[in-house]
């Protein structure tokens, strides 16, 4: 293992909230005197599987305590999904059946595994023990807070003021992902700074069950490409974890220059020295677009091979630089011969555009091309073969479905 000091620094870059360092040096001594790793826990709601990597920033920061040596348990809720999280809710959320939560969970794997190690994770549902509570464990669990407590919670405190209902079982959701940290006796548990309730509760309940509380790391939210909103699908400012290297590469070189070193210390690997590089080349006045490519290759090589990297370097520079249509482009499969129209489904189902609107302004707006000719209606129609461009940094080959 290394250092305490350096485990340190690499465990606090780009932290929001630590609570609190005193204890996480003295969990960390600890651990390399008895070259013991730390149980680092991270509770992941199935309710929504999709990542993108605003939501991966959690997830970086756990692959960087596992390359430190230590372990991390992934929480499935499966229980507590039957209520839903409250946080920044303002109403109750509609309880997830067995079923999605089983696909959800299976969808999960297949994208976290992109960012942990897979032979230092554990994965636990928390139905093994909240299942087994009787009505009796549940009281005792209740009485370990106040409702004032409760209602500390912004959500909670709107819905009172609005007068929006407040089922009494949504205050347990807190209560239960806190005991998962008492039955994982967890040593760090991670998550977004809206989650600073609930994982402040894990540390007052295991102090209430006599056990040594775990340390508290909020990572902050990461804005997306318009360099304003919380990065999220439903806004269309993401960068999915799944998405093409080509894709991914091109989005991240649309960041804005402000959000370099945050996507730098959030969205990477990268050790502190070489932030501070970055940092220092950007204050002597080095151009942010050659860095911000840098960026775009080290975000890209994470989540996908050399040689899909190779190409997608290749399709920036011919697609942006040179202004010509690269080789190594998106395809979209279609049954046969179709109008412009009849596609824009799949095109927003792919992600190339945010909506059949969006779609519909463009070609409005001369912005789309078939074959370099730009198309003034959407009663155009596609073929194989047919390279459509959108916008001046989107291009998708069509070929007909196998």
């Amino acid at each position: 293992m290394k250092t305490v000091d350096e485990q340190l620094r690499i465990i606090t870059k780009g932290v929001s909230v630590l609570v609190n360092e005193d204890e996480l040096r003295s969990k960390l001594s600890e651990s390399v005197k008895n070259n013991c790793p730390l149980v680092i826990k991270l509770g992941l709601d199935p309710s929504a599987p999709d990542i993108h990597i605003g939501h991966a920033v959690v997830l970086r920061k756990i692959k960087q305590m596992q390359d430190l040596g230590h372990e991390a348990v992934i929480i499935i809720g499966d229980f507590t999904g039957k209520i839903g999280d409250p946080s920044g809710k303002s109403k109750g959320r509609n309880a997830l059946t067995d079923e999605q939560v089983s696909e959800n969970s299976k969808t999960y794997f297949e994208q976290i595994f992109k960012v942990l190690d897979m032979e230092k994770t554990t994965v636990r549902y928390n139905s093994e023990w909240l299942s087994k509570l009787n009505f009796e464990d549940v009281l005792r669990l209740a009485s370990t807070t106040t409702v004032a407590r409760m209602m500390e919670r912004d959500d909670f405190q709107n819905r009172f003021t609005n007068n929006i209902p407040i089922g009494i079982h949504e205050f347990f959701y807190p209560l239960m992902q806190a005991y998962d940290s008492v039955e994982l006796k967890a040593d760090i548990e991670l998550g977004g700074t809206d989650q600073t309730f609930n994982i402040l509760m894990g540390r007052n309940l295991q102090k209430a069950m006599n056990q040594p509380q775990q340390v508290a790391i909020f990572m902050p939210l990461l804005e997306g490409l318009d360099g304003i909103e919380k990065m999220s699908k439903s806004i269309g400012n993401y960068i999915g974890v799944n998405e093409p290297a080509e894709v991914m590469f091109k989005k991240v070189m649309e960041i804005p220059d402000k959000l370099i070193l945050k996507y730098f210390e959030l969205a990477t690997d990268e050790h502190p020295d070489h932030i501070d590089t970055i940092r220092q080349q950007l204050a002597e006045g080095k151009n942010p677009r050659d860095i911000k490519y840098s960026l775009a290759e080290v975000i890209t090589r994470l989540y996908h091979t050399e040689q899909e990297v190779v190409q997608a370097k290749e399709y920036y520079d011919t697609a942006f630089s040179k202004k010509a249509t690269p080789d190594q482009i998106p395809e979209l499969s279609i049954k046969s011969p179709g109008r412009l129209d009849e596609v824009i489904p799949l095109l927003v189902n792919k992600g190339f555009i945010k909506s059949n609107g969006e779609f519909r302004k463009m070609v409005q707006q001369n912005g789309v091309q078939i074959n370099q000719q730009k198309i003034e209606t959407i009663d155009a129609v596609l073929k194989e073969g047919d390279v459509l461009k959108i916008g001046k940094k989107r291009f998708i080959r069509i070929v007909y479905e196998k």
